[in-house]
């Protein structure tokens, strides 16, 4: 706002005085004065329609809608001010006359016209004429500009509203999604040991104090998430048999505080523990996440061995909403890998989160 108020002072004052760019060595303190004067009308005029049009008539009748006046009412404004311009000069000329003595041409004769004398009266009316309907349209194009930002700004206050609202709502759909699919690992460890179950709900409830304190905000330091991620993994590995083999690689330091969207990774570690392990009770599970320079990358790699349809451990919804979440937390900042190989006997997901608005390509 200031900087706008200083740039609006400079230009008036460099119009206001611009008549003294033109002193000639001739010329006496009396005659510059007078000069710049009587050229003043034109820029005062200039000032009058310029603030009459950006504070009054655009946002109250051409933003509105009433064209049709705006344009009436300018025609007046106009007219009134090249008889205004016209006046002051006359005015000034008599008050402050220009009684140097006459300067003579080639030919002997005195010129017509001479710095500080005004114009034909034809070319006064037409230069003061086009320098006003300017001046309307300078400050109508000003008033849109600050119209477009002033809507762009609200454009995304509203967008960053709704996508803090997704984000919220996602993260309360995500809490009990979790909590089911927990539940269910210790429902089964209760069957065949009562003393893992117990540890169990031990370990549950450490992961249930991060979802109460850390969920609700956005980022987390990624040291935080890591110890999460640790914590259920550990929890998953309680009701897995022997054969099943979980590879975890995580280099991440213990106060590594790169900002991370909270539960971000849970939802594909929750899917490969739900998909890598067959009725048998065999196959395998590779978790790998790394920080560098910023850079977070997630990694899982599991076996293939699909659920049937009478298997109701988790909604579905959890694949989803990492998408949905990757899109409005890291937009233009993410890339995400995920399938089957060839044979379709093994399923990877691979999760790149840069530190700039640049999506690199591996």
């Amino acid at each position: 706002m200031k900087r706008t108020v200083s740039i609006h002072i400079a230009v008036w004052l460099f119009l206001l005085l611009f008549p003294l760019l033109f002193y000639h060595p001739d010329d006496t303190l009396n005659h510059t004065i007078g000069r710049t004067v009587r050229t003043m009308g034109s820029p005062l005029s200039y000032m009058v329609v310029f603030y009459l049009n950006y504070l009054w008539l655009i946002p109250r009748l051409y933003l509105k809608g009433n064209k049709k006046q705006f344009f009436i009412i300018n025609a007046v404004v106009i007219t009134c001010a090249m008889v205004g311009v016209m006046t002051w000069w006359d005015l000034t000329a008599q008050i402050l006359p220009d009684n140097r003595p006459p300067i003579f041409g080639p030919d002997g004769k005195p010129l017509q016209h001479r710095p500080g004398m005004p114009p034909p009266r034809q070319a006064q009316i037409f230069y003061n004429f086009v320098s006003l309907i300017l001046t309307v349209a300078l400050s109508l194009a000003l008033r849109l500009i600050d119209r477009t930002r002033q809507l762009e700004a609200e454009r995304k206050d509203i967008e960053r509203m709704r996508s803090e609202a997704e984000l919220s709502n996602l993260r309360s759909q995500l809490n009990p999604h979790f909590l089911l699919n927990t539940l269910n690992n210790i429902y089964a460890l209760i069957a065949f040991d009562s003393d893992k179950a117990q540890h169990a709900v031990e370990e549950l409830s450490k992961l249930l104090r991060y979802m109460l304190y850390e969920n609700e905000s956005n980022y987390v330091p990624l040291y935080k998430e890591v110890e999460f991620i640790n914590n259920y993994i550990e929890l998953m590995r309680m009701r897995l048999a022997p054969s099943v083999k979980v590879d975890v690689n995580i280099q991440v330091s213990d106060d590594n505080t790169t900002p991370v969207a909270p539960l971000l990774f849970i939802s594909l570690i929750e899917n490969a523990f739900k998909h890598g392990i067959s009725s048998s009770g065999n196959g395998y599970i590779n978790i790998s996440l790394h920080e560098d320079d910023g850079n977070i990358t997630c990694f899982i790699v599991n076996s293939n061995n699909p659920k049937n349809t009478s298997d109701k451990s988790g909604s579905g919804i959890g694949l989803e909403q990492v998408e949905r979440r990757l899109n409005l937390q890291y937009p233009g900042r993410h890339k995400w890998t995920r399938g089957l190989n060839d044979g379709k006997t093994q399923y990877y997901s691979k999760i790149e989160i840069f530190n700039d608005d640049k999506v690199h390509h591996s």
